[in-house]
């Protein structure tokens, strides 16, 4: 019965019915309601929530398929770090460039072997651009990713704590990289300086964490003044010290949506979180992106202590970080910039 024929059958029973003092209305059929047609959900009842942003991206996810993605991904990375080893061996022995140009090589295809996309924002300082003095590159820390991104963007080499030295592979990795090893000792401090000086001296730029550890990745932790005693040396031309650039890096994609707070352990690598079951849930992943912001060049003998210049450099990182990870537009701060922005935290 429709809904038209249930009306007249109702009006019908009204007037046909006996006068009575409470009206009698025949019991007919309600009309059937339309239900709600049920869409299906992005996430399946039985996945994990944090597999939640992988259907996003992934539809049909499976188990077997995010394993086979893993297994994978560090197949690719073995062999061509194998195949990288042999050939950065040979070229350290050579004289020239190609070893720099080769690590950076190396580190570049390894993020696209993650399928992690870097997004370049600046330009590092070359060149005539720097007048000949070499280049501090000074940048917050929160993930071992942090070496794959900055390798494979700038021309420089890193400095590493010396318990990297003996992690298996790791150490291989580091030394074909000419890493500068640093303790935490004040005994060492000035034998690493000149370790370091004579770098520069030689034309390599360095890359620097001075955190002193990883972070979450939801803020930028207090620069330590003590590593930054190498931007204070006379290396380069006119004994000049290096110029300092600071960099703020952020993971801010994941199955190609922005990254929020509760999404940033996948990509962050701190407190007493081992390397292993870290790539095994970073690898799963699709959609991944990092981004490299690269401020304005600071000059250390614009500042009048050790201390002055690593505030500044902490400003301009620590803001640059906070404007990515709100998904902001970011650009290059000055250093008027930063000077304005001096002592405000950045959180997000």
């Amino acid at each position: 019965m429709t809904e038209s024929e249930s009306a007249n059958v109702t009006l019908v029973s009204l007037l046909i019915a006996p006068r009575t003092r409470y009206p009698v209305v025949a019991m007919v059929p309600a009309p059937r309601r339309l239900k709600a047609k049920r869409l299906p959900l992005l996430r399946r009842p039985e996945e994990p929530a944090e597999e939640g942003w992988n259907a996003l991206a992934w539809p049909g996810n499976h188990y077997l398929t995010r394993r086979v993605r893993v297994i994978r991904r560090a197949l690719l990375v073995t062999i061509w770090t194998l195949v990288s080893m042999l050939v950065q061996s040979v070229l350290i022995a050579l004289p020239g460039s190609a070893k720099v140009v080769f690590a950076r090589i190396y580190w570049s295809m390894m993020c696209r072997l993650l399928g992690l996309r870097v997004r370049l924002i600046g330009a590092p300082v070359r060149g005539a651009d720097a007048g000949g003095r070499p280049v501090v590159y000074v940048s917050n820390h929160s993930s071992w990713l942090d070496i794959l991104v900055l390798g494979g963007r700038l021309n420089a080499c890193f400095i590493a704590k010396e318990e990297v030295a003996s992690w298996p592979l790791i150490s291989w990795i580091s030394r074909l990289g000419r890493t500068v090893y640093v303790r935490r000792q004040r005994s060492s401090t000035a034998r690493e300086r000149d370790d370091m000086g004579e770098r520069l001296a030689a034309g390599d730029n360095l890359i620097l964490f001075p955190e002193g550890t990883t972070s979450d990745g939801s803020r930028v932790l207090p620069f330590r003044s003590a590593f930054l005693s190498i931007a204070q040396l006379p290396v380069g031309p006119g004994g000049k010290p290096p110029l300092v650039q600071p960099v703020s890096v952020v993971y801010d994609r994941l199955a190609y949506l922005p990254a929020g707070r509760s999404t940033r352990p996948i990509f962050a690598w701190y407190g007493d979180m081992d390397i292993g079951s870290h790539f095994w849930r970073l690898a799963q992943r699709r959609g991944l992106r990092a981004t490299v912001l690269l401020h304005t060049p600071l000059d250390p003998s614009a500042f009048p202590s050790r201390k002055a210049l690593a505030h500044a450099t902490w400003v301009a990182v620590a803001a640059g970080a906070a404007a990515l990870r709100q998904n902001r537009p970011a650009r290059p701060a000055g250093a008027g910039e930063g000077a304005e922005a001096a002592g405000t935290p950045a959180f997000a």
